[in-house]
């Protein structure tokens, strides 16, 4: 008898880091996938990239949630029309384990929805800190939310255990962006400018920038600077793709488009790249700017260097590539000028990371498998002093 997995994507990002596990899951025999796209997939104003899923051959329910709204109170309004709708979809689908990534509202409200309807929830990526986001906030709950956990990282599987989660049920993977990468065939710098319309040349920087939900920076604001900033480097390229759903995200994306239209000659902005055109361009530029965590987690495997503008990411592991600056201009200029130098540059191609061996997916299907169903809600809190790690 096979296993009804459901698995939950949002976002562009979010997609392009499950798509591996989603193919293994897919060619197992033992497994019945299902697949609910969600949030800004389904809207025409982030890209529409529920296509990119249809194209890559998966069968997929979709759930309309996401209100076009540009603040806090429509956040969370859709966080609860899609409670609603992921409780709906969980009680026809009958999944015996529900998968979600990450700490995005769309997430929160899938991890709701399951844990109430007793349904066992798998958590990826969990143990993270990312502090200039609300999403900290989320991916923590998700945590205690969840019965299986996923982890990148040996400081992350501690984090988790330190929340109280019992130990057999953590496991360390490393990141499924690093599978997304070694599985992929990546386009040339000529064939990537040809599908963009727009003719990349080498030394090209590639911008995303997201709002900060926590605090007063990451807003149109804070983004004059940073345009400003890119303005010091005529001589280089900038491919931009558009922010999230984020509350904020359409104000800077509004100005995105206009510093676009601005400068035609140097400058293009895509709603989405979609996972390919996105890591070829991550493979071939010169350096990432902006505050994506891609430029922290998945451009360490290509060596690639980042600016890491504000405090988004604060708090999430380095492997080496990163500079973080503030959002004041001259920040951003110090921070861009030491990417491109050579010593940065060397420093980035020497970058360890520890399981990338393009097997994260296989590990976490096999837990997802094989993990017994009975008694996969009981919730126990695991005290710390069982670890031996607080005093008695």
């Amino acid at each position: 008898m096979s296993r009804n997995i459901c698995v939950v994507t949002g976002t562009r990002a979010e997609y392009g880091l499950l798509r591996p596990l989603l193919t293994v899951l897919a060619s197992d025999a033992g497994v019945s996938l299902q697949l609910v796209v969600t949030g800004a997939h389904l809207s025409p104003e982030f890209g529409r990239t529920e296509e990119e899923i249809r194209a890559d051959g998966f069968a997929f329910e979709r759930l309309e949630m996401l209100l076009s709204s540009d603040t806090p109170v429509g956040m969370a309004k859709s966080t609860g029309l899609a409670v609603i709708g992921f409780a709906d979809l969980f009680s026809r689908l009958a999944p015996d384990i529900v998968v979600v990534l990450g700490d995005r509202y769309e997430i929160l409200a899938a991890a709701q929805a399951a844990m109430l309807m007793r349904i066992g929830l798998a958590h990826i990526h969990g143990g993270e800190i990312t502090e200039g986001a609300v999403d900290d906030s989320i991916r923590h709950a998700v945590t205690k939310m969840a019965n299986l956990h996923f982890v990148s990282e040996e400081e992350h599987r501690r984090r988790v255990l330190q929340m109280g989660e019992e130990p057999h049920r953590v496991h360390l993977v490393g990141a499924l962006g690093w599978d997304a990468i070694l599985g992929t065939e990546i386009l040339s710098l000529s064939a990537l400018g040809s599908s963009l319309t727009f003719p990349l040349q080498k030394g090209f920087f590639l911008f995303t920038y997201h709002p900060e939900t926590r605090g007063e920076e990451g807003g149109a604001s804070s983004l004059e600077d940073i345009l400003a900033a890119l303005d010091a480097f005529p001589a280089h390229q900038v491919l931009m793709t558009k922010a999230n759903s984020d509350a904020g995200g359409r104000a800077i994306n509004r100005r995105l488009e206009q510093y676009a239209e601005e400068h035609p000659e140097r400058c293009v902005l895509c709603a989405s790249l979609g996972t390919l055109r996105y890591l070829s361009a991550m493979r071939a530029c010169a350096l990432m700017i902006g505050n994506s965590s891609s430029a922290l987690l998945e451009a360490p495997l290509f060596g690639v260097p980042a600016v890491n503008i504000g405090n988004r990411q604060k708090g999430r592991h380095h492997y080496g590539n990163v500079i973080d600056v503030g959002t004041a201009r001259t920040d951003i200029e110090r921070g861009i000028c030491e990417a491109l130098s050579p010593r940065f540059q060397e420093t980035c191609r020497d970058a360890v990371i520890p399981l990338a061996d393009g097997n994260v997916a296989e590990r976490i299907a096999h837990v997802l498998k094989n993990v017994p169903l009975e008694d996969l809600c009981r919730k126990r809190f695991h005290d710390l002093q069982g670890l031996g790690l607080l005093p008695s």
